[in-house]
């Protein structure tokens, strides 16, 4: 069985690297590279070739294509009967996918990998949202203009930045510990209050709007809250923003535009030098002034929209990223024929 991918120029990341190049060739698998696929993510040509693959010049027919995330500006050069394995946004490309799913290409959704224990190793979602969480943190500390930690020196002391992550899933726990361990006095907000105890293992405050509901979801994501709910969370966030010098939100609702935690006034009243770093504009924002992949500056803030976090530290982002597909993928081929019955394969099926 042939296996390939599919590089995308606005894309640096890559579904397959040398190292999982060698693992699909042990399981039996032919594996050809379009030339130059992994350059941007940091692996030559050449490793691929030491690794088994054959490198060629057009994209391959093939049994399965890996890809990261497909731009779908121009139409996909791939064959019918062939499998799309990669983060499709089924709800945000829907006609695209509807398309290539008439033209006979079966389309597998990775967001879609259902968050059982079987399936952790697959989570591309999780792996990818750790490394962007991280990488958030560093771009909105190169954009302060003060220092983040706290000195004293013989010239007086500088005070720690205050940083509020809105969001404590796995992109934004994972910026609540960089924060933190780059020095800064670190604050944490999520509807959700079993995350509480997470936040706080980490050293930060959680931010605490009091509520009956759980704020979860059956399959672990946060859900909408109520109106009561979004006015108290409002006029809490309100308060703690007005004092915040860099925040960062990363709230997502499954298959619904992103909430707006951060109001333009709220952006307004932050101090002048403030930063903030919308890490959910690819679904709409958490911040009302965001730009989807601008930076802008309203007053003296500064507000970073970015959609590609993760594709910022491309050379580890990939490699998590393949090896997730790996996994995947192994338990889809079974000696040499493709199983969509199993409940993972099955659930990230948009074309049945």
């Amino acid at each position: 069985m042939k296996i390939s991918t599919i590089t995308d120029k606005k894309e640096k990341r890559v579904a397959i690297t040398p190292e999982t190049t060698k693992k699909y060739i042990n399981s039996g698998f032919e594996v050809v590279i379009p030339r130059g696929a992994g350059i941007c993510a940091g692996f030559r040509d050449e490793e691929y070739v030491a690794a088994g693959a054959s490198v060629v010049d057009e994209v391959p027919d093939a049994d399965l294509y890996l890809c990261v995330k497909p731009s779908f500006e121009e139409e996909l050069k791939i064959k019918s009967g062939s499998f799309l394995i990669s983060l499709l946004s089924p709800f945000q490309n829907q006609s695209v996918l509807e398309k290539m799913s008439d033209n006979g290409i079966k389309l597998c959704a990775l967001e879609k990998i259902p968050r059982i224990s079987r399936a952790q190793t697959m989570d591309v979602l999780s792996s990818q949202a750790n490394i962007a969480g991280y990488r958030a943190v560093l771009e909105a500390f190169g954009e302060y203009r003060r220092v983040v930690p706290l000195m004293m020196t013989a010239a007086g002391t500088i005070r720690p930045a205050k940083v509020l992550v809105l969001g404590a899933g796995v992109a934004g726990l994972q910026a609540v510990a960089t924060a933190k361990r780059l020095g800064a006095i670190v604050s944490a907000f999520d509807v959700r209050s079993s995350v509480k105890e997470q936040v706080e293992s980490l050293g930060a405050i959680f931010v605490e709007v009091e509520s009956k509901d759980s704020g979860e979801s059956s399959d672990g994501y946060a859900k909408e809250p109520d109106a009561d709910y979004r006015k108290r969370q409002a006029e809490k966030l309100a308060r703690v923003i007005s004092e915040t010098d860099i925040a960062i939100t990363t709230a997502q609702i499954p298959g619904k535009p992103a909430p707006i935690l951060i109001t333009k006034e709220m952006a307004e009243s932050m101090p002048a030098g403030a930063v903030i770093v919308d890490m959910s504009t690819e679904t709409g924002g958490n911040c009302e002034l965001s730009e989807r992949d601008r930076v802008i500056k309203v007053g003296e803030v500064t507000i970073i929209g970015y959609t590609d976090f993760a594709a910022r530290v491309a050379y580890d982002s990939s490699q998590l990223f393949a090896r997730n597909v790996f996994n995947f993928v192994a338990i889809m081929v079974k000696d040499g024929q493709i199983d969509t019955l199993d409940e993972i394969v099955s659930a990230t099926l948009l074309n049945k």
